[in-house]
């Protein structure tokens, strides 16, 4: 079997914490920023961490060797 590839894209856009948990960005924060409230532009700073379910997927099959 061949090695398992890291998606380009996945890598770019997750990392992986120290204790196994994914750590992404926020989104709708690139353009028309003057539609956006103030609240929604300040909580949209910073990273987040994703729920389990999806990490679960992204580590198997977006990230299958730690990012």
């Amino acid at each position: 079997m061949p090695k398992m590839k890291t998606k380009s894209s996945a890598k770019k856009r997750f990392k992986l914490t120290g204790t196994g948990k994914v750590k992404g960005n926020v989104a709708f924060k690139r353009h028309c920023l003057t539609a956006k409230t103030s609240k929604m532009k300040r909580q949209a700073r910073g990273t987040f961490m994703l729920f389990k379910t999806d990490s679960d997927n992204v580590k198997k099959f977006y990230l299958p060797n730690g990012g």
